[in-house]
């Protein structure tokens, strides 16, 4: 078994078979959609992960042409920050109110703004320390239930709200985010996926025509480890890759 294809293998090297290929695979997805690869951005995702292995792991990222790195927890990726210099940090998780302060401590990119109840709170603790903050609205495409986001008919009365004159100035759009329902691999289940990042991509245009001056919404982060080709298809610019990057853990051990 190749470096690439060992999940259980968390070496720099390994790691850095694995992005190559996960890059190759992002590449070959945008030609198959008529984009330029240069369209969409890997964001390796290091979540649950040592700090030990991602230390080891940023180098070679970094040579490879990765900028950031993404965690779902804002206290796991805050000490992380803390250790580790040189990578912008995204946090793609769900936040609670009480943790904003703590996200703006360190915080370069949030993928998780799915609701104004949280919009309210970071801004607060980005006005006091006199900061900006890269965001993402989150959208719940999938319809379930148990998934955090917007509604998408109800995403254009927050994003009115955008922008330098409105009630989240420190907040800066960058675009839409969204996680699909699950896929097993089977025609099916890849035609409901698809259909979430569609939906994405068609609100985007949609918001286009409506959002404030200074609001731009451009971007689409969605698809992961298990999705993403379906996701560049319809138009994502960034793909948040956790497992197909950095490995699995092995719980026998």
């Amino acid at each position: 078994m190749t470096l690439s294809h060992d999940l259980h293998d968390h070496s720099p090297e390994a790691i850095a078979a694995r992005f190559a290929q996960v890059r190759r695979r992002v590449d070959e997805a945008a030609e198959a959609a008529g984009r330029a690869p240069s369209e969409v951005r890997v964001l390796p995702v290091s979540k649950t992960w040592d700090v030990d292995i991602v230390s080891g792991a940023w180098p070679v990222l970094a040579d490879a042409g990765c900028d950031a790195l993404a965690e779902n927890r804002v206290q796991e990726a805050g000490a992380k920050a803390a250790e580790l210099s040189g990578p912008r940090w995204a946090v793609i998780g769900p936040l609670q109110t009480n943790k904003a302060g703590k996200l703006v401590e360190f915080a370069d990119e949030f993928h998780a703004l799915d609701r104004p109840k949280v919009a309210r709170a970071v801004q607060r603790k980005l006005a006091d320390a006199d900061r900006t903050l890269e965001v993402f609205v989150q959208v719940n495409t999938s319809g379930e239930g148990q998934k955090a986001g917007f509604a998408p008919d109800a995403v254009a009365d927050f994003v009115a709200q955008l922008g330098p004159g409105g009630d989240f100035p420190n907040l800066i759009p960058r675009g839409l985010m969204t996680m699909a329902m699950p896929t097993d691999g089977t025609a099916e289940t890849d035609a409901a996926v698809r259909r979430c990042f569609a939906q994405l991509r068609q609100l985007r245009d949609e918001l286009a025509d409506v959002a404030p001056a200074g609001v731009d919404l451009s971007e689409l982060s969605m698809g992961m480890s298990g999705d993403f080709e379906l996701a560049i298809a319809e138009g994502a610019t960034t793909v948040r890759v956790g497992t197909a990057i950095f490995g699995q853990r092995d719980y026998s051990q």
